[in-house]
């Protein structure tokens, strides 16, 4: 059975990465999970200074999801490359760099100080306001995006995935990261939501709003998905909601080129080994020998 996939130029021995934020920086995780077996991980979002979060609480529970607000918390780009790459590095060979950042040049500023590591990929979070142009987040911009893509790729010539938000003109974001040299997409970060406690009459998290990840968007997130490839044939990896292998090949099968594991990692450390045994046997069940070759299989009606 063939479970290796490539993704634009970034090849894994399988679908399975591990999403930005949802594993740390695997300080606990290496414990349980032996991330080699993966196709990759991205790491938790780095950004220029380090950054303590939100104040609790930042994590409510809801039917089939959870919604987070932990403010993007994060040691800096500096303790990154001195204290936590050394380790990080010698976990799993494909290893991408999800940063983020309140201006372009914040952004540049990033990816100078990471030149040296011989990571296999940057992700750009682009779900954040951009304050030299009044606060507007990124992902509602395409055109501050064209900007964004065209500087980072003077600077950087590897691998690049943008990291879309699921909410807004989803479209012509996803045409300005491509035009200006983009590899891939991750379709997509969390949606926005709330959650309330009644009995205090007030937010069940301490800003109010948060992103809402889990089983509950997967059918969003798939729509999304393959929209995405219909229209535009571009590597994808799918990420939102995935729990089984089953949930890996519906991706698949809507045109992701692999995906990412977020939320069910918090349940289980060892959810992604398991997802990926789950999908072996799913496509021994189907006699299915070649993964890849079912991206974008989805039969449509007539």
């Amino acid at each position: 059975m063939d479970l290796t996939v490539k993704i634009g130029p970034l090849r894994a021995p399988n679908p399975i990465f591990l999403a930005s934020g949802t594993w740390g920086f695997g300080e606990q995780l290496r414990k349980h999970l032996d991330l080699s077996l993966l196709g990759g991980v991205f790491t938790k979002g780095l950004s220029l200074k380090p950054r303590q979060g939100n104040p609790p609480p930042r994590l409510a529970e809801t039917p089939c999801g959870l919604i987070n607000a932990i403010g993007l918390e994060n040691p800096g780009v500096e303790a990154f490359c001195k204290y936590i790459w050394p380790w990080l590095s010698s976990l799993q060979p494909n290893i991408l760099v999800n940063i983020f950042g309140e201006s372009v040049s914040e952004f540049l500023e990033i990816i100078s100080r990471l030149a040296t590591l011989p990571f296999a990929g940057l992700e750009l979070n682009i779900s954040c306001p951009n304050v030299e142009k009044g606060g507007l987040s990124f992902a509602h911009d395409p055109g501050a995006v064209k900007e964004l893509v065209r500087e980072v790729r003077k600077i950087y010539k590897g691998f690049l995935v943008v990291k879309l938000s699921p909410v807004g003109p989803i479209f012509e974001v996803a045409h300005a990261a491509l035009s200006e040299g983009a590899d891939a997409l991750t379709v997509a970060n969390t949606y926005p939501a709330m959650a309330i406690d009644v009995w205090r009459r007030k937010s069940a998290l301490s800003r109010t709003f948060g992103g809402l990840s889990g089983p509950a968007i997967k059918p969003l997130t798939l729509k999304l998905v393959f929209d995405l490839w219909q229209r535009f044939k571009t590597p994808i990896f799918g990420c939102g909601g995935i729990t089984s292998g089953k949930d890996v090949l519906e991706y698949i099968l809507c045109g992701a080129s692999a995906v990412q594991v977020g939320t069910a990692n918090l349940l289980d450390p060892q959810s992604a080994t398991r997802i990926l045994q789950e999908l072996k046997e799913l496509l021994l069940s189907l006699g299915e020998e070649n993964i890849s070759a079912l991206k974008g299989e989805l039969k449509l009606d007539a």
